[in-house]
């Protein structure tokens, strides 16, 4: 297992290089003489515990317990001064430290002290690891969809989550692949370690494989410490891949090694590092068809193909659309604190028959773009954007998988109908066609319109009063 990484910020090198000696055949030691350095140390390195002078230089190490709050997972603060008092142990207490220790040190308690901070570390992992354990579908609330598809993606991260497997993603530009790779890793044990992302398109072959695997000081040019990479980054937790059609020869060689050995060698280094990480791969492209044309290695493809989940463009998924709509016009309504509007009917159509290119990425900037352009009580076809409102429309899908012909005419009355443009006549329209193939069984009936039982009840209960054409037989279920 890796050794823990311990930062040690304080302006005085000697002090610093006392501390080096004393605790590196414990941990991996990183140092800094200023917050400057401390705070880019913290944001390219998965710290596990720090050890800070209060004053350096003309600079105060409280802010640097602000910095520290708001990294997740959060490193565990011990913070050191010559100039000790109540005050001061109180005010670090209430920022975040874990401990206030004086000068001169004492490398004793120094190290007791940090045995117990990564114990009491571990605890709250543990702690978090069982809360999560109590809400088995947390991870999936990022997630939104009832269409047959998605609940097919549903099923298999569920599955796949307790697993150390490592999955392939495959799927259009803006389908939600990392927001699965993210399920996947909440639903997991691995919940409380890093979910480390690495774009592979967003970086030269070079920096890639530095990036992935780390490297030793001098290296290369420009390599003036050591770096760890991002599987060491990821440990015990999940490596999640995007775009992994995109790297380079050499790295798939380098990589396929890392998954058949389960370690990795820094740049500038001959000495393996085992490493426990899960590896979550995505594409925008058939890893099978570069296979075909030589451009991605066979071996390396069965590596990662041992769970394969296909995220299915939004125009497969037109029972979510308008499902994500309302929820995005939730979000942007908060974030740019204006009243929640609804889609006129004219505007929800326009949702409804777009062939979204973009998929769910564009459905949201879509729904943003809305928010923002209505001045009036309700969000119309001309506060969309351009390309939606004056597309033509998408022809709805006559056979719908897995549905009966009057299952999928329920679809039908509820995407194109051109003489139903009230939302309320609608709703009556699909509900009388849901019973009537159920034979009046509400359970049934509430599962075919994709609602729950006590809502059909609900909505049967106010409808009955004013709506005649409803059917009254009796219950059946």
């Amino acid at each position: 297992m890796p050794k823990p990484i311990l930062l040690v910020v304080d302006d005085e090198k000697p002090t610093r290089d006392v501390l080096r000696m004393a605790l590196e055949d414990s941990y991996d030691i990183y140092t800094a003489s200023s917050l400057a350095q401390a705070k880019a140390l913290l944001d390219m390195e998965p710290v596990d515990l720090v050890l800070t002078d209060l004053r350096l230089g003309g600079e105060n190490g409280m802010d640097l317990l602000d910095s520290i709050a708001k990294k997740d997972p959060q490193p565990v603060c011990i913070v050191m001064t010559a100039y000790g008092s109540v005050d001061s142990a109180v005010e670090a207490m209430r920022r975040g430290a874990y401990h206030f220790v004086t000068k001169p040190l004492n490398l004793d308690e120094i190290e007791l002290l940090l045995m117990r901070a990564l114990k009491t570390r571990s605890l709250e992992s543990a702690n978090k690891q069982l809360k999560a354990s109590l809400h088995p579908d947390k991870g999936l609330d990022k997630l939104l969809g009832k269409s047959q598809v998605m609940e097919r993606v549903f099923q298999i991260i569920r599955q796949v989550a307790p697993s150390k497997t490592t999955v392939l993603i495959e799927g259009e530009s803006g389908t939600g692949k990392e927001l699965v790779a993210h399920a996947i890793h909440s639903l997991s044990p691995r919940v409380n370690r890093p979910f480390v992302v690495v774009n592979c398109a967003a970086l030269s072959p070079q920096l890639l494989e530095s990036e992935l695997f780390g490297h030793e000081k001098g290296a290369f040019t420009g390599a003036i410490q050591k770096r760890i990479g991002r599987f060491e980054e990821a440990e015990g937790g999940t490596l999640f891949l995007d775009e992994i059609g995109e790297i380079d020869a050499s790295t798939q060689v380098k990589l396929l090694r890392v998954l058949s050995e389960r370690s990795i060698e820094r740049v500038g280094s001959n000495t393996p590092v085992p490493i426990d990480v899960r590896v979550i791969a995505a594409t925008n492209k058939s890893l099978k068809k570069l296979v075909a044309n030589g451009t991605f290695r066979e071996d390396l493809f069965f590596r990662l193909n041992v769970v394969k989940i296909d995220m299915p463009p939004l125009r497969e998924r037109q029972d979510d659309i308008i499902l994500l709509s309302n929820a995005f016009l939730n979000e942007f309504a908060q974030e740019n604190k204006k009243p929640l509007k609804p889609l006129t009917d004219q505007a929800a159509q326009a949702i409804l028959h777009y062939s979204w290119p973009g998929n769910v990425r564009e459905l949201r900037t879509a729904i943003e773009h809305g928010v923002v352009m209505s001045n009036s009580n309700f969000i119309d076809l001309q506060h969309l954007p351009p390309s939606i409102s004056s597309s033509p429309p998408l022809v709805a899908p006559n056979n719908i998988t897995n549905q009966t012909e009057e299952t999928s005419s329920i679809t039908h009355i509820q995407l194109v109908q051109p003489d139903c443009l009230n939302l309320l006549s609608l709703e009556r329209k699909a509900i009388r066609m849901a019973l009537q193939i159920t034979g009046n069984n509400r359970t049934a009936a509430a599962k075919l319109l994709g609602i729950s039982r006590r809502t059909l009840q609900r909505k049967l209960a106010d409808d009955f009063e004013e709506t005649p054409d409803l059917p009254h037989a009796p219950n059946r279920d």
